[in-house]
C-alpha cells in the first residue's frame, strides 16, 4: 500500500483526528491522551501505532513513559495530511472538551508541587506506621488555615462547616432545607462555635453579600445545584478580589441510581465542563484533578477544582 493511501486510512478515523489536534501544540504521554480523551490506554495505543506507522507522529522515551508528537520531519504531502486531519477534528463535537482537557493537563503537567503530592498520596496507603492516618493529616491541614472567611455552600448538617470553624474567622453554611439549617445551628450552639453561621438559601443565589468572603467551599454540592454554571458564577459574585473556590465533587459516571438514592441532579461533571463554567464565571488560576477513586462499584471518582478570583 502506498503511503498516501496509508495516511488517508489512518485518518479515516474520528479518534486519530482527535490525536493529532491534540498533539498539535505540546507532546503527550499514552496516560494524558487517555485522560484528556477518557478512552482505554490499549485503544489509544493502536491508534498512535497507526500514526506513526505512517510517519505522521514520532514517539520519544523517558522512563517508564513514551511521549508522542506531530513528526516534525513530515515531508510535504504528510504535512498536508496533518493540516487536513487538525482542520477536520475542528469540526468533531469532542473537540472543544479536548482543547480544555489539553490545556488543564499539560498546566498540572508543570506544577510540580502537585506530582510530589501525587506521589506522597501513592505510597500513603502502601506503608503502615502508628498514628498515620487522613483523619490525622486533615486536623494537621487545618491549624495551617488562615482566619477566613469561609461560605460553605450545600452545608447540610455541617460537618464540614464545623472542622472549618474551629479554625476560620467566620463560617457561613448554606443549605437550601430548613430542618437541616435548624439542626446544624443547634448543634453549633451546642458545641460553642460562635463564629458558624447557618443561613437558609440556595446554590444558585447564596444569602451572602457580594465580595464578603475569602473562600468558597462546594464539597459534593454542586451536582445537587439546578444549573451548576449559574451556582458557580454566584461562587464568584461572592469572593473578596483574590478569593479561592474550592469544589469537591464526583467525576461524571453512569450510576443512574444515584439520582433516587441521594437525590442527585447531575451524575458527576466532565473536568472540561467545570473548567469552562469555572472560566465563564471569571475565575482564573483554575485547576481540576482526580483526587481519589473507590475500588468499590459503581467507582465513583472525586474530583477536586480551585479558582482564584
Amino acid at each position: 500500500m502506498s503511503s498516501t493511501l496509508k495516511s488517508l486510512r489512518a485518518l479515516s478515523d474520528p479518534t486519530r483526528l482527535r490525536i493529532v489536534a491534540l498533539l498539535e501544540r505540546d507532546e503527550l504521554s499514552v496516560n494524558e491522551l487517555q485522560e484528556i480523551t477518557r478512552l482505554g490506554q490499549s485503544r489509544i495505543s493502536t491508534h498512535l501505532g497507526l500514526l506513526a506507522d505512517c510517519d505522521l507522529v514520532q514517539s520519544r522515551r523517558e522512563g517508564k513513559r513514551t511521549f508522542y508528537k506531530l513528526n516534525p520531519h513530515a515531508d510535504a504531502v504528510a504535512g498536508e495530511f496533518i493540516q487536513l486531519a487538525i482542520r477536520g477534528a475542528k469540526e468533531l463535537a469532542e473537540h472543544s472538551h479536548d482543547q480544555i482537557n489539553l490545556k488543564r493537563v499539560v498546566a498540572r503537567r508543570k506544577e510540580q508541587a502537585q506530582v510530589y503530592f501525587n506521589q506522597i498520596a501513592g505510597r500513603f496507603d502502601r506503608v503502615y506506621g502508628p498514628g498515620r492516618s487522613w483523619q490525622a493529616f486533615g486536623h494537621l491541614l487545618l491549624r495551617i488555615l488562615p482566619p477566613l472567611v469561609v461560605a460553605d455552600l450545600g452545608a447540610g448538617e455541617g460537618l464540614l462547616s464545623e472542622l472549618l470553624a474551629r479554625r476560620a474567622k467566620k463560617v457561613i453554611a448554606v443549605d437550601n432545607s430548613e430542618k437541616i439549617v435548624a439542626f446544624g445551628a443547634a448543634k453549633a450552639k451546642k458545641n460553642g462555635l460562635k463564629n458558624l453561621e447557618f443561613r437558609l438559601g440556595n446554590l444558585q443565589n447564596p444569602p451572602i453579600e457580594a465580595n464578603s468572603v475569602d473562600l468558597v467551599v462546594l464539597s459534593q454540592a454542586l451536582h445537587h445545584a439546578e444549573i451548576p454554571a449559574d451556582a458557580l458564577a454566584a461562587a464568584h459574585k461572592i469572593l473578596k478580589p483574590h478569593g479561592q473556590i474550592l469544589i469537591l465533587d464526583l467525576l461524571a459516571h453512569k450510576f443512574d441510581k444515584a439520582r433516587e438514592l441521594y437525590g442527585d441532579r447531575w451524575l458527576g461533571f466532565a473536568e472540561s465542563d467545570l473548567h469552562r463554567w469555572l472560566e465563564t464565571a471569571g475565575f482564573k488560576k483554575i485547576e481540576i484533578s482526580i483526587v481519589a477513586a473507590e475500588e468499590q462499584p459503581p467507582h465513583f471518582q472525586t474530583i477536586l477544582a480551585s479558582g482564584e478570583k
